[in-house]
């Protein structure tokens, strides 16, 4: 039986792991700034797939542009051409697809249709908070992509206060050469007054963190689930900026924790729930949570037949009747009969309690604090009207 059609999206900031020793080692954290020898001045951002969700809108976009010319794209092969530059990669699927087009013919085809997504593109999880939470402590802060800066300021140009807030914005047309050269990057230290050693760089892509590598600044990785392991290029991998913790770098720690639970701005997703599992609506886009969304998490769950209930979500890796790769494992907090039937679902994730290390779905047998701690919260205003976003849209 087909779901029900979905028309909410909303995936804002989320949030970090509460302050603990222990968190160094769950965040990744493999260099100078756990000792806090970092003394980071100014952050530098990349923008797609690191502070917006543009890979998530226009996710199909080649794949339809292909379509027209009787090719079928080749999605993991798409994925290591993450962060390099539009000419870079319009020369690269030319290649690949054998498509009879100039690079630049290419480009004039398929990029009113990418530009036509990016309204819609949401910031990350984790990500306006940081942005804020630094402005208010005064660290600087620039943007630096591999986009055109025309593009770059058309992308950002949809939410309110970045473009001002950014004591610089970038785009590879600005410098010699753009990633994995180091150019970006200093030319952002430089208009920032800040030299490269105390640049922390937070990256989603290879290109991008061998940039900052280049630089000789400090880079922490934020990629999407379907991306390789970083640890080895990286001073810190996380798996959304909600695990980012400034103290680690020698800036103002977060405060914003309310006991052991964090407030977010609602993120939503639909799909089939069927035996403890959310199986995300995959073929619509605006139905799925941001590819870095992973951790405990609490919120709300509408059930077509049972109503609405608290709910504990564990996003990650583990076993479930679903093909996605991503897992989501619910436990509903107030079924008072311990079942609920198969039947569509809404889910609005509203607080944050921790990230998870190396931890699967099924290692998560005992949740009984972690329960208590989302009902606890989810009874406090603040989890449900912390944010003008409705429970469900």
């Amino acid at each position: 039986m087909p779901l029900p059609p979905c028309s909410f999206l909303n995936s804002i900031p989320l949030k970090p792991i509460s302050p603990s020793s222990s968190l160094s080692a769950m965040n990744g954290c493999c260099g100078p700034q756990c000792d806090g020898a970092a003394h980071i001045q100014a952050v530098i951002f990349d923008l797609d797939g690191t502070l917006l969700d543009t890979e998530k809108v226009t996710k199909n976009v080649l794949k339809e542009f292909l379509e027209k010319y009787g090719k079928v794209i080749d999605r993991e092969q798409e994925d290591t051409r993450l962060g390099i530059s539009q000419l870079e990669a319009a020369i690269a699927v030319i290649k690949e697809y054998d498509l009879p087009l100039t690079p630049q013919q290419f480009i004039d085809e398929i990029s009113p249709i990418y530009k036509e997504r990016w309204p819609t593109a949401k910031p990350l999880p984790g990500v306006n908070r940081l942005m804020k939470h630094l402005q208010k402590h005064g660290v600087p802060f620039a943007l630096a992509s591999n986009s055109k800066k025309e593009n770059v300021d058309a992308k950002i140009s949809y939410h309110q206060g970045w473009k001002e807030n950014f004591v610089a914005v970038l785009g590879s047309d600005q410098v010699k050469s753009g990633k994995p050269s180091p150019d970006l990057f200093l030319e952002a230290a430089k208009r920032m007054g800040v030299d490269a050693a105390h640049c922390l760089v937070i990256e989603d892509s290879l290109v991008g963190v061998r940039a900052a590598n280049a630089a000789g600044m400090k880079v922490a990785a934020v990629p999407s689930q379907s991306k390789a392991d970083y640890a080895s290029i990286a001073d810190s991998v996380l798996h959304s900026l909600l695990e980012f913790q400034p103290e680690l770098w020698d800036l103002p720690p977060f405060e914003d924790w309310v006991d052991s639970a964090l407030p977010i701005e609602p993120i939503y997703a639909s799909g089939l729930f069927s035996n403890g599992f959310l199986c995300e609506a995959e073929d619509d886009e605006s139905c799925t949570f941001p590819s870095q969304v992973r951790g405990l998490y609490f919120g709300w769950a509408k059930l077509n037949m049972d109503g609405i209930f608290k709910v504990l979500v564990g996003v990650g890796r583990g076993h479930c009747t679903c093909t996605a790769k991503r897992k989501i494992k619910l436990w509903i907090i107030d079924d008072s009969d311990g079942h609920i039937a198969d039947q569509h679902m809404q889910l609005s994730l509203v607080g944050f309690i921790r990230g998870l290390n190396k931890e699967t779905l099924m290692d998560l047998e005992e949740v009984e604090e972690e329960k208590s701690i989302a009902s606890a919260s989810l009874d406090l205003p603040m989890f449900l009207h912390h944010t003008r976003a409705p429970l469900f849209p």
